[in-house]
């Protein structure tokens, strides 16, 4: 148990840079995923329209809506984007370093793919009236863009069946090519075409139109992550510059850069050997946080600006023990048993300052959006870490000091003319 503490330190500081730098080829960049207003790219918000088969847009509707917007930037290849619920009908979606063009092309449409025949009984070949044949979107398990057999530069939508899908789809085909009948292909209540079925079809097929490249992967993408609920009205939109975000970074590098020297110049100044170690700690607690950061969670200035709080945070801890060691130096204590009574007696306060903090970014993190969730986050990651740093950190490596004779002087405690503790 002696060399646990110890251990434990380094395990976490070496598995925080594993996650910081680890298969990461450029040495100077690093594994944190960052935000759209630190690498610029599109932010669009969304208000869901209700229809004539939903007339109310429910919470339940939203989620579907909202699962749906998620799948589809997905599918698109973009996996740091944030697709948030906002009031009672709003969806926003913020995608860091993506072309909003793209972006909003491949969410508006609603794109409800069905396969309908045409109804022999009321109509005719040459004024058909079409009507469902009970295959959807729903049954499809892929589809992807694919070039035109026929080679004539058009692009088709090739796709796959689910199990259920094709068994439907196989005994509809087989029907169709019996008499030489269209089926009808709608996309968004749209006849986008309606091939002859020559042959049955059961769990592989292709949707033929005048698609282009683009058009082909848009579809597919849309078509992969299912059909909008109801349909969406872009009602707003941001564009963020990747050149503001790289200002942006600049600037809160070199504020948090000025903040940690000055604070360990003060530190060092008011505590001397606990505050060389404290910024030792600090530097420590930086790399651990940062790490952290990279497990799921994208930084953003807000997130930045909850990091740089969560410092003055840890410095905090490191005051108020340190206060409490030169209070037992200075009322005739040893430094051994004025270090242990210091951590000791500092540890309720700042056990319940954490947990107040804690509390406060729990409420902001169930009831806040974007920034303001991106804020409670890092600074519940920041304050959890520095109270690791304050407690284990810096307890580790004041007692490591002790070690040397020549450190064991009130006076490298910020205290002048105390005794030795032997």
């Amino acid at each position: 148990m002696k060399f646990f503490k110890p251990l434990l330190v380094v395990f976490i500081l070496g598995l925080s840079c594993y996650w910081l730098w680890y298969g990461n080829n450029n040495i100077k960049s690093t594994n944190l995923k960052l935000g759209l207003d630190l690498v610029g790219g599109a932010q669009l918000l969304f208000q869901a329209e209700p229809t004539k088969q939903v007339p109310k847009i429910t919470n339940e509707t939203l989620e579907g809506l909202k699962k749906v917007l998620e799948n589809r930037v997905n599918a698109s290849g973009t996996t740091e984007a944030n697709v948030l619920k906002v009031g009672k009908d709003r969806i926003l979606v913020e995608i860091p370093g993506a072309d909003p063009e793209i972006v909003k092309r491949r969410l508006l449409k609603t794109a409800k793919l069905e396969f309908k025949e045409i109804d022999l009984k009321n109509s005719t070949l040459e004024t058909p009236k079409w009507i469902s044949t009970g295959v959807t979107g729903a049954d499809l398990k892929r589809a992807q863009a694919a070039p035109s057999e026929s080679g004539n530069g058009n692009w088709t939508i090739a796709f796959e069946l689910k199990p259920e899908g094709a068994k439907k789809f196989s005994k509809l085909s087989g029907r169709l090519a019996k008499g030489k009948l269209p089926l009808g292909i709608f996309l968004d209540d749209n006849l986008i075409s309606a091939p002859v079925v020559q042959s049955q079809i059961s769990q592989n097929g292709q949707i033929t139109g005048d698609f282009t490249l683009e058009d082909a992967k848009d579809l597919a993408v849309q078509l992969n992550a299912g059909a909008l609920p109801v349909p969406v009205k872009l009602i707003s939109e941001r564009t963020v510059g990747a050149t503001l975000g790289q200002d942006s970074i600049i600037k809160s590098l070199k504020a948090g850069g000025i903040g940690l020297s000055i604070v360990a110049v003060f530190m060092i100044f008011a505590y001397r050997l606990p505050g060389f170690l404290a910024t030792v700690a600090l530097v420590s607690y930086t790399l651990i946080s940062l790490g952290f950061f990279t497990r799921g969670i994208t930084l953003t200035l807000a997130g930045i600006a909850g990091f740089i709080l969560s410092i003055g945070m840890a410095v905090d801890a490191n005051v108020l023990i340190f206060e409490r060691i030169k209070e037992e130096i200075s009322h005739g204590r040893g430094v051994y048993a004025a270090v242990e009574e210091g951590f000791k007696k500092a540890f309720p306060s700042i056990f319940d300052s954490n947990l107040n903090t804690l509390i406060v970014c729990l409420i902001l993190g169930l009831f806040g959006t974007g920034l303001v969730k991106g804020f409670a986050i890092t600074l519940a990651v920041g304050v959890m870490v520095s109270f690791f740093s304050a407690i284990i950190i810096t307890r580790e490596l004041v007692g490591f000091g002790l070690k040397f004779d020549f450190l064991r002087k009130p006076f490298w405690f910020g205290v002048n003319n105390k005794p030795l503790d032997k």
